[in-house]
């Protein structure tokens, strides 16, 4: 008898240790349990870049799929709390505030634009909560040194513009080139991409910059100017909003120079539908995720799953609005960041498993990835060149890659 009740003694501490090892390796930061991840997310659902509040709509509905249709992530659900700044840095401050400190978020997922993300660029890093995968493509977000707790999504701004520089070089070698560009460190950033890339070139084929702030009401005096200059390749560095309104002056003042528009305001439905089709015609731009109005890809299984979930989870969005596919696309990345976390919630881990990503998402172009290291926070550096033809984006030329790829 007695070694019967010393055997189950010991089975008893066994299995309690075993219990005790199981609960010991799920581990938990503010925001998460084993109920829930609760994440913060910032955009501007007013104000001058509000077109672009469509991706947090765009995100909360794929979230919401991934709760409906697969129970959440590792068991847990995803509640989301996005909050307005209306593209205003001092709000985005105290939206930031909100999130982590009130709401105790995990991390504050894709907060957009670079002004209002410079903004709180430090206060998280000093929170050492995570600012991941941010809807701006400012170079300096890849700095894992410095800021370790910020990281991209999208390709930076500066590679656009080289890319850029390069087809003009390319085409048009004696091109006089006009820019317009907001003046914040998005804007520069983009010029200094367009200068870097012309080289030595850049003092003498860039006959005109011209930049208006985010409170002008309209940017028909800059274009003006610019034609004016002489310029026959125009620089389009501008949010939805101000893209729209280039492109129709350009057209109304008869202003027809080789026209290049940068990827974020690259939207048929957002931008191009408004400034007129027929005045969007020729625009040249970057993609690097499957625009919904490709006739290429209509019958492809992957722009089907997409439209299927927006009638289902976002019915009221735009289809033909690339904003909404570049919602899905960031979503489904923190989804296997999530996945690749599994049991240990931790804001160090969530980092962690950001910086070692190797895979794609099905709305990617071919030939794109996302990839990730413990040096390299810039998860897609490969772009391609398209061009509108009055219907659609047409993609043409190489895809290019990062000189170091």
């Amino acid at each position: 008898m007695k070694l019967k009740h010393l055997t189950l003694a010991v089975a008893g501490i066994a299995a309690a240790a075993i219990g005790f090892s199981a609960s010991a390796q799920k581990k938990y930061d503010a925001g998460a349990n084993d109920k829930e991840i609760k994440l913060g997310d910032i955009k501007p659902y007013s104000g001058p870049a509000s077109a672009y509040g469509t991706i947090g709509k765009a995100i909360s509905a794929y979230f919401d799929k991934v709760n409906a249709e697969e129970g959440g992530v590792n068991g847990r659900k995803i509640k989301l709390i996005s909050l307005d700044d209306g593209y205003n840095p001092a709000r985005t401050v105290e939206q930031a505030r909100k999130l982590v400190e009130e709401e105790e978020v995990l991390f504050v997922f894709n907060p957009l634009g670079t002004p209002p993300n410079t903004a709180i660029h430090r206060y998280m890093n000093q929170k050492k909560v995570p600012q991941l995968f941010v809807a701006t493509g400012a170079t300096k977000w890849n700095d894992p040194k410095n800021f370790p707790w910020t990281m991209g999504w999208q390709p930076n701004y500066q590679t656009e513009g080289r890319i850029y520089a390069q087809h003009i070089l390319e085409t048009k070698p004696n091109a006089k080139i006009g820019i317009l560009f907001q003046n914040d460190d998005y804007g520069k950033d983009y010029v200094k991409g367009m200068e870097d890339g012309l080289g030595d070139k850049a003092k003498t084929m860039i006959v005109s910059k011209v930049s208006y702030e985010v409170t002008d009401p309209t940017v028909d005096s800059q274009m003006v100017t610019l034609k004016g200059s002489g310029a026959d390749t125009f620089f389009n560095v501008t949010t939805p909003k101000f893209a729209a309104q280039a492109i129709k002056k350009a057209a109304e003042i008869g202003w027809k120079p080789a026209h290049y528009l940068n990827n974020v305001s690259a939207s048929v439905g957002s931008v191009l539908t408004p400034a007129g089709l027929e005045n969007s015609t020729g625009l040249i731009t970057t993609q690097y995720l499957i625009d919904p109005t490709d006739p290429q890809f209509q019958n492809d299984k992957n722009l089907q799953d997409w439209k299927a979930w927006m009638a289902k989870y976002y019915p009221s969005g735009d289809l033909k609005d690339a904003s909404n596919v570049y919602g899905y696309s960031v979503a489904q990345t923190v989804v296997q960041v999530l996945k690749q976390a599994g049991d240990n919630l931790t804001r160090e881990n969530i980092m962690k498993q950001a910086a070692n990503l190797n895979f794609t998402v099905p709305m990617l172009l071919p030939g794109i990835n996302i990839k990730t290291s413990a040096t390299d926070f810039a998860p897609i550096e490969r772009e391609q060149l398209a061009r509108f033809d009055g219907k659609t984006w047409v993609r043409f030329g190489k895809v290019y890659a990062p000189a170091n790829d």
